[in-house]
């Protein structure tokens, strides 16, 4: 597949659930991602923050790659996260073999990293298979900050092929579009994560929504991102507006304990988020269970 088709539209991110052993229930990612191909996204995005694939093994990560192809391989395009540079290495390796389309990479270390250390990363990782990579640029969990010029210096590596971005601090997603396709080919996606903003990116002129809350609740999510692509701008509010309640939560509590959260109110899986994460209380829970009902008959 293209990279320009790759990284664009709905990039729908699921919770990988596992026991407390840190073992992957192929099953219940099955159901999940069985979910996302009916409802239509455009890729799904395995193994990323949402994922958890910090606190999987390399085993279990290709064990989940490897559940993934065998349910919507060849169906729905599949992008995989990986972490330090050999690590990385292999699990691209892995990804490959296994039948992933295309990778997902963050610069992760206990030490902060330079920019040329980060360079470096991309640089191996691009390099250890032919799949497209997409820079994950995420400050608030990796605490490394890409400026435009290392993107750009990036976008011109063989295999990079889209960037991640979050949401821009000043809500200038045009400005900072403009900046990044001025200084890159037509051919390098950017796209935005952050669900809060997704429509007010893709309207912007964003190529992808990476969504967390289209790991789980693929159908709403679809719609909103159909409508902010096809610049509906009435409709995309209308369906925002509905999404309101689960974007207070998200902010309040983080992404990943409240998509645990839903998983369970839908019966979807029942695994708890790996510790040290704490699964929410029962009056947080109330409050998520509230948040998506409203979103049932969008």
């Amino acid at each position: 597949m293209a990279p320009a088709v790759l990284f664009e539209g709905l990039s729908a991110f699921p919770p990988t659930p596992a026991d407390m052993d840190g073992k992957v229930s192929e099953e219940a990612l099955s159901r999940l991602l069985e979910r996302i191909r009916v409802a239509r996204a455009d890729s799904i995005g395995l193994l990323g923050s949402t994922g958890a694939y910090a606190f999987l093994s390399r085993g279990e990560r290709r064990r989940a790659v490897e559940t993934a192809v065998e349910c919507v391989g060849g169906r729905v395009p599949l992008i995989v996260g990986a972490l330090r540079t050999d690590e990385a290495q292999a699990l691209a390796r892995d990804a490959k073999a296994a039948g992933a389309d295309g990778l997902l990479l963050a610069p992760v270390s206990y030490t902060p990293l330079t920019e040329e250390e980060v360079y470096q990363h991309f640089v191996a990782v691009a390099g250890a298979s032919d799949l497209p990579l997409c820079i994950y640029n995420n400050p608030g969990t990796t605490k490394f900050v890409f400026s435009e010029e290392l993107i750009v210096r990036l976008s011109q590596v063989p295999n990079i092929a889209a960037v991640k971005m979050p949401l821009p601090a000043d809500g200038d997603f045009e400005g900072e579009i403009a900046r990044l396709r001025a200084n890159t080919s037509a051919a390098f996606a950017i796209g935005y994560s952050g669900d809060w903003g997704a429509a007010d990116a893709l309207l912007s002129g964003a190529d992808a929504w990476f969504s967390v809350v289209g790991g789980l609740l693929p159908a709403p999510a679809s719609k909103l991102a159909r409508a902010s692509k096809a610049g509906d701008r009435a409709e995309a509010h209308r369906i925002d507006m509905a999404f309101q309640p689960l974007w207070a939560l998200f902010k309040e509590f983080g992404s990943f304990r409240v998509m645990y959260a839903i998983g369970s109110i839908l019966n979807l899986f029942q695994a708890l988020p790996p510790r040290p994460i704490l699964p929410l209380g029962p009056g947080d829970r109330a409050r998520v269970d509230e948040a998506v009902q409203k979103l049932v008959d969008l």
